[in-house]
């Protein structure tokens, strides 16, 4: 039961780090150019948080069985809603 909790978390982590990251990028020109703007700035700036912070989640491995079951129940389901937002923010 660990490996596929552990697997779905991973890859729900990851789709949350590209909804981030999509999110999070300069909406007015390139990248180059969000310094420009300080709302896209604010939002680059958070959108690196943000990534940093879910980076350091996913090497922190749950410890319990509790746990590894949750993020089963968890990963089948916001996995595919994880992608939906994904396909729609992209």
């Amino acid at each position: 039961m660990r490996i596929p909790a552990l697997l779905l978390r991973a890859a729900f982590i990851f789709i949350l780090i590209a909804v981030t990251v999509r999110v999070s990028l300069p909406q007015s020109s390139t990248f180059w150019d969000s310094y420009d703007n300080p709302r896209d700035f604010l939002r680059l700036i958070l959108g690196i948080a943000v990534c940093i912070w879910l980076l350091a989640q996913l090497f922190r491995t749950p410890n319990d069985a509790h746990a590894h079951r949750t993020w089963i129940f968890v990963g089948l389901v916001a996995i595919p809603v994880g992608l939906i937002c994904l396909f729609a923010a992209w």
